[in-house]
C-alpha cells in the first residue's frame, strides 16, 4: 500500500465519499492497515516528491545539529500524497514520539489545550486537516506555536481568570488538502512548507514495485507500469489497485501480475487507461451524449448523471480538469477535443453553446 498515505479516514477529508471508489484518493480501514505496514520509516526510502524531501532534510539534518527541536512544518497536497508518512518520518529522523490528531477532532481550545500540555519535549504533534480546527482552538495554537506558551481561561464572565501555561518545545506538523483556507496569520508560523505534488508514472512504478516485493507479490515490469499509468499520480491509489490486482492473478491468473493481467483487473474494476473510473465517465459521457460537449451547467449535469452536485464538484471534476478532459467556464462546464477522443466519439462541427465552445478549443 502506499508507502505515501494519509491516515485521516474518509470521514475527515470534508469530501463526499461517493462511494469509497477504487480510485479515491481518502483512506479507508483497509487502507490505513496495509498502509501501516508500507510505510517508508526514513527519508532515504521515501520514493518521490524530491525537492520537498531535500528541503526537509537540511531542515531535520540543521535541527539535530543545534540540538533543538525542528520547525513546525505545514504539508499540503491531495489527499494520498504522503503527508502523514512523511510527519513519521521527521518524528523518526529526530528520534521524538509522535502525537496524531487532526483539525475536525479539535472543536473547543480546551480539546487542543489537553493535548498540547501533555507533549513531551520535542514531541511531534501531527495535525492532520489543520484548516477544519475550530477558530478558538487556532488562536490558541498561534501563542502555543510561537512562545510555546497558552493561556487556559478558569471561570465565565467578569470572573474568568487566565492561567498561563508553559509548554515544553515541540513540533507541529500541520497537512491541510486546502491550503488556501488556512488564515494567514497560521500560516505564517510556519518554519518550513512544502507542497506535495503528483507522482510522475515513473514513480509511481517504484512504489508499486516497493509495495509489491513487501506484500510478495510477483510482478513484471510491464504490470507494475500498466498499474501506474492507471493511478492518478497518487501513490496510495497506485497500492490500492495493486491489492486488487493481485486478488485477481491469483484467482483468474497463476498468480503473476503482468501488464495483460493488470488491464484485465482494472477492466473488472472500471478503472479505464487514464485512470477513469464509473462516475468520471458517466460525467463525461452525460456531457457529450446529452449536452454536445457543453456548456451545460454543474447542476444539471449533476442530475444527468444521477449524483449531488457536490460529488461531482469536489470528487469527479478536479481530475477531468487536470487530465484535460473537462473546462470549467464562466458559461458551465465544456468538454476538451481530448474527452471526444477518450470516449471514442466524434465532436459536432460546433456544439450547442455556439460559437464559444469552438473559439475556446480551436473547433
Amino acid at each position: 500500500m502506499n508507502p505515501y498515505d494519509e491516515s485521516a479516514p474518509a470521514s475527515t477529508t470534508g469530501l463526499p465519499a461517493a462511494g469509497g471508489r477504487i480510485v479515491g484518493g481518502a483512506a479507508d480501514g483497509e487502507d490505513q492497515a496495509v498502509e501501516a505496514a508500507l510505510r517508508p520509516k526514513d527519508l532515504g526510502e521515501f520514493i518521490g516528491q524530491e525537492r520537498v524531501r531535500e528541503q526537509l532534510d537540511l531542515v531535520l539534518r540543521a535541527a539535530r545539529a543545534r540540538g533543538a527541536t525542528a520547525d513546525h512544518v505545514l504539508l499540503s497536497g491531495a489527499p494520498g500524497l504522503g503527508k502523514t508518512t512523511l510527519s513519521m518520518i521527521i518524528a523518526a529522523e529526530m528520534g521524538a514520539p509522535i502525537r496524531i490528531t487532526s483539525g475536525p477532532a479539535i472543536q473547543h481550545a480546551g480539546d487542543l489545550a489537553a493535548i498540547l500540555s501533555s507533549l513531551t519535549e520535542g514531541e511531534v504533534l501531527f495535525l492532520d486537516e489543520i484548516h477544519r480546527m475550530s477558530r478558538p482552538a487556532e488562536e490558541m495554537l498561534y501563542m502555543a506555536m510561537e512562545d510555546f506558551r497558552v493561556d487556559v481561561v478558569v471561570g465565565k464572565g467578569p470572573g474568568a481568570t487566565a492561567i498561563p501555561l508553559e509548554l515544553p518545545p515541540f513540533t507541529l506538523v500541520g497537512a491541510t488538502t486546502r491550503a488556501g483556507l488556512l488564515p494567514p496569520p497560521l500560516r505564517d508560523r510556519f518554519g518550513f512548507t512544502g507542497h506535495m505534488e503528483f507522482y510522475a508514472p515513473a514513480e509511481l512504478e517504484r512504489v508499486v514495485h516497493r509495495s509489491a516485493r513487501l506484500l510478495d507479490v510477483e510482478i513484471a515490469a510491464d504490470g507494475a507500469a500498466e498499474i501506474a499509468g492507471r493511478s492518478r499520480g497518487t501513490p496510495r491509489i497506485a497500492n490500492r489497485l495493486l491489492r486488487r490486482v493481485r486478488d485477481y492473478a491469483q484467482v483468474k491468473a497463476d498468480g503473476v501480475v503482468t501488464r495483460e493481467v493488470a488491464a484485465q483487473a482494472l477492466e473488472v474494476y472500471e478503472v479505464d487507461a487514464r485512470g477513469l473510473d464509473r462516475l468520471d465517465r458517466a460525467v463525461l459521457g452525460a456531457l457529450l451524449k446529452l449536452f454536445g460537449g457543453g456548456p451545460v451547467g454543474l447542476s444539471t449535469l449533476a442530475v444527468a448523471v444521477g449524483e449531488e452536485r457536490e460529488t461531482v464538484e469536489e470528487v469527479a471534476e478536479p481530475f477531468l480538469v487536470r487530465e484535460g478532459l473537462l473546462a470549467c467556464t464562466p458559461r458551465g462546464r465544456v468538454a476538451t477535443p481530448a474527452a471526444w477522443a477518450h470516449l471514442g466519439l466524434a465532436p459536432p462541427q460546433q456544439g450547442p453553446g455556439g460559437p464559444g465552445q469552438s473559439a475556446l478549443f480551436g473547433g
